[in-house]
């Protein structure tokens, strides 16, 4: 896509006293996108589902819409309220079809001419795209395009799909828009829009999401169901993977055309998904994430329970799992970590003692329910360890007598090259410390991961086969699902399996 960036870290995972902000130590989301034809309120009812996908992208949002002559496009970087709350901006999108994405860059810097959807006019008309996911060969199709004498306006990947469109030699639209999809690799959900034609594709290994609904009869793509429920919109189905599905008009009639071009392959969707991305209320493949999160708490405390007083999520992405693992151990659950929702992403630190304080802005200690108790802290996942080491450290700050860390899914040993923010092995505190090396660093008591095993069983599986598995689930195992074209030296090293085998 154009979404995800590297974790921004110069400095050491080991230095308590930089990077004082909670969100810099979690996986960031990757992007959104959404797409209605038909309907006469399109701008507004997108602006209004990229509103439910903005846990997906909080740099920039865009909209262009088409009003039967010609395309309108509002692309502006920050937050999708910021950009789309004003009546005048919506007016300038006129039109009865619409696209629209929210961004967390993966390839590609914050700027303007990054931000999606992308919009070229190609020989038959206008093309617009909103991609999530990540090209594994983006960076070579880049080499080509240009050595063809492309002319590349954006840093984005996503900016290949309109060339290789506009150099296809075949005669329909959609057929060249397929022959663009049979040239890339890697993890896309896509929503295009021609001056006739609503599109949404998905990778043949269904690694992102993406659900068709419904609405006063007009056909709706999105990331997530939570958009549909947003608007009050019908969910119909998922996408499946490897399908493209055309909206187009006939005699005042909507029509549906749905081609499967590529040959049929297991199904590998991203664990991601449930562990984090998706929004709590969603349903991604028929499953409730929210019982997800509980069942992968649960789990958890199956395997790694130890004496305590009570439960305590990290806020936010801890609260089901730590509601699954209360449950099952009857451990009672508490608020011990209050989370200010009113804090920005930015905050000028003019001074350390101010930098500091930072820490609190966020998140503070209910020393209420934690002074004089042994806790377990319950997160979703670990990525460098700074945070968690600044919440156990305001945990025995507040009184506890006992802080032990349990995260609600594997060690993550693997770098991402699908839409995830995660850094290289260097940077992923996992894949260079043992489990006690990471437990010291973190100052825990005791320190414990899902297994990879124990995750399948709370997806409803006997397990892992390591031979058919049925997620990706790269980040804990290497296990990529496709090729990576621009990629090299992805094979586990001897320390990451043992530290697999520790944690399962």
């Amino acid at each position: 896509m154009d979404c995800q960036q590297s974790l921004s870290s110069d400095a050491s995972p080991n230095d308590p006293d930089t990077d004082f902000d909670l969100d810099g130590d979690t996986l960031r989301e990757e992007c959104g996108v959404f797409g209605i034809f038909g309907h006469p309120e399109a701008a507004a009812i997108t602006a209004l589902g990229l509103h439910a996908l903005q846990h997906r992208g909080q740099e920039a949002a865009g909209i262009v819409t088409f009003d039967g002559h010609r395309f309108h496009s509002e692309r502006r970087l920050g937050l999708v309220g910021d950009a789309f709350s004003r009546r005048e901006v919506i007016e300038r999108l006129p039109g009865s079809a619409a696209v629209g994405h929210t961004r967390y860059s993966t390839t590609g810097g914050t700027i303007l001419r990054n931000v999606q959807p992308l919009f070229a006019e190609l020989h038959a008309g206008g093309f617009a795209v909103a991609h999530n996911g990540n090209l594994t060969n983006g960076l070579t199709l880049r080499r080509e395009l240009v050595g063809r004498g492309a002319l590349m306006q954006s840093t984005s990947d996503t900016e290949a799909i309109l060339h290789l469109v506009a150099q296809s030699r075949r005669g329909r639209f959609i057929e060249r828009y397929i022959e663009a999809l049979r040239a890339i690799e890697g993890a896309y959900a896509l929503v295009s829009l021609t001056n006739k034609k609503l599109v949404g594709a998905r990778d043949p290994r269904g690694i992102r999401p993406l659900v068709l609904g419904e609405l006063d009869g007009c056909p709706i793509l999105a990331s997530e169901t939570c958009a549909l429920d947003i608007i009050g919109a019908k969910y119909v189905r998922d996408i499946e993977p490897g399908e493209v599905i055309v909206f187009h008009r006939k005699d005042d009639v909507i029509q549906t055309e749905i081609h499967k071009p590529f040959p049929p392959m297991p199904p590998r969707p991203c664990i991601f998904e449930y562990i984090y991305f998706s929004r709590p209320d969603s349903i991604v493949a028929g499953r409730s994430v929210y019982e997800v999160r509980k069942a992968f708490g649960a789990q958890l405390a199956r395997e790694s329970h130890v004496d305590v007083d009570v439960v305590v999520p990290v806020p936010d992405s801890g609260v089901p799992a730590a509601l699954g693992y209360s449950r099952f151990s009857g451990v009672p659950y508490e608020l011990g970590i209050i989370r200010n929702h009113y804090v920005g992403r930015t905050f000028i630190q003019p001074a350390q003692s101010v930098r500091e304080l930072g820490v609190r802005m966020k998140h503070s200690a209910n020393r209420a329910a934690i002074a004089g108790k042994r806790i377990i802290l319950i997160d979703d996942s670990l990525v460098r360890g700074t945070t968690s080491r600044k919440i156990v450290r305001m945990m025995r700050d507040a009184g506890a007598t006992e802080v032990h860390f349990r995260l609600a899914s594997p060690p993550i040993i693997h770098p991402d090259y699908y839409g995830i923010d995660l850094p290289d092995r260097n940077g992923l505190l996992a894949a260079t410390h043992s489990l006690e090396e990471m437990r010291e660093m973190i100052g825990a008591d005791s320190l414990a991961f899902l297994s990879i095993d124990g995750m399948y069983r709370a997806m409803g599986e006997p397990g892992r086969d390591p031979a058919h598995p049925k997620y990706a689930d790269h980040c804990f195992t290497g296990a990529y699902p496709t090729s990576l074209t621009d990629h090299t030296d992805v094979e586990p090293q001897p320390h990451q399996l043992s530290l697999l085998a520790e944690a399962s």
